[in-house]
């Protein structure tokens, strides 16, 4: 029993990391991350290629079709192209979530993820910096579109670029967290593109990103209550009060609360107990 104790003891005392270890531990996942940005500059091209085309084609034709009335945060009339951008700007963070996912399911099918959750880190610190890692990049692509968007006279703020960042951080981390949620559902490589497309293109067109939302009660009570339920929409809402140095505070609720879920949820399906690794493991699950 002393034996078995003293164990026990030495195993638990080996792995009481410090805050230093943590921190070398989450460099190293957003450096990995940084540099396969890095070595992907078709990911970074791509990442812009989406909202610029809806900012400089589509925004031009809807221009005369979807005026905007004064709406919060707005003081005046705008344009239609300035009303889309925060919601271009989540599309950025949404796309750039999915994609760290079906970074995690080709590691997982390489074994690079297992290699990785073999770590004596806590399993929840692990996949916690690597939502940070790609919540960071996010960050940077938000900001290329906003400075190529600023040609096209597309401004907020001075200080609402300042402002922007904790907004971005949060939306970032909360889609990313679904993104890594939603890696854990899928077994296969080739099904990612399907369970992607079934959940990003709903989230995107059912949300204040396009039109605001009286519009779209207007035309149906029923989609509006959707869009209302939508985490992409008070994402999207947070994004834009913040460009203009306000707050929209149930956006800023409903996305912190979802970003406990789905993180929550992740860590639980990432468990080697209960998510896809018991899964794997079982061949009759």
């Amino acid at each position: 029993m002393t034996v078995i104790v003293d164990a026990t003891d030495h195993q638990t005392e080996r792995h009481r990391f410090t805050l230093a270890q943590y921190f070398i531990c989450l460099k190293g996942i957003v450096w990995r991350e940084a540099l396969r940005f890095i070595h992907q500059r078709e990911r970074f091209v791509s990442a812009l290629v989406r909202p610029l085309v809806w900012l400089f084609i589509f925004a031009a034709g809807f221009r005369q079709v979807l005026g905007v009335s004064i709406i919060p945060p707005y003081e005046t009339y705008v344009l239609y192209e300035v009303y889309i951008a925060p919601g271009l700007i989540a599309m950025i963070q949404l796309f750039n979530g999915m994609q760290s996912s079906l970074t995690m399911v080709y590691d997982r099918e390489t074994g690079g993820m297992r290699t990785l959750l073999v770590s004596p880190f806590p399993r929840w610190w692990l996949l916690t910096s690597k939502l940070v890692a790609g919540t960071l990049v996010s960050v940077l692509q938000a900001y290329a579109f906003l400075v190529i968007a600023w040609f096209w006279e597309i401004e907020a703020p001075p200080l609402g670029y300042l402002a922007l960042l904790p907004a971005l951080l949060l939306s970032g981390f909360m889609l990313g967290a679904l993104g890594m949620l939603i890696s854990s559902l899928i077994k296969q490589l080739e099904n990612f593109a399907g369970v992607m497309n079934f959940v990003i293109f709903p989230m995107f067109f059912a949300s204040s990103a396009l039109y605001p939302l009286w519009r779209v009660k207007e035309s149906s009570p029923f989609l509006y209550y959707v869009c209302e339920l939508n985490p992409f929409t008070h994402a999207t809402e947070l994004i834009r009060f913040a460009l203009y140095e306000q707050v929209s505070w149930v956006s800023l609720g409903v996305v912190l609360g979802c970003t406990v879920v789905f993180l929550f949820g992740a860590i639980l399906a990432y468990d080697p107990g209960r998510g896809f690794l018991a899964r794997r493991n079982n061949p009759g699950g």
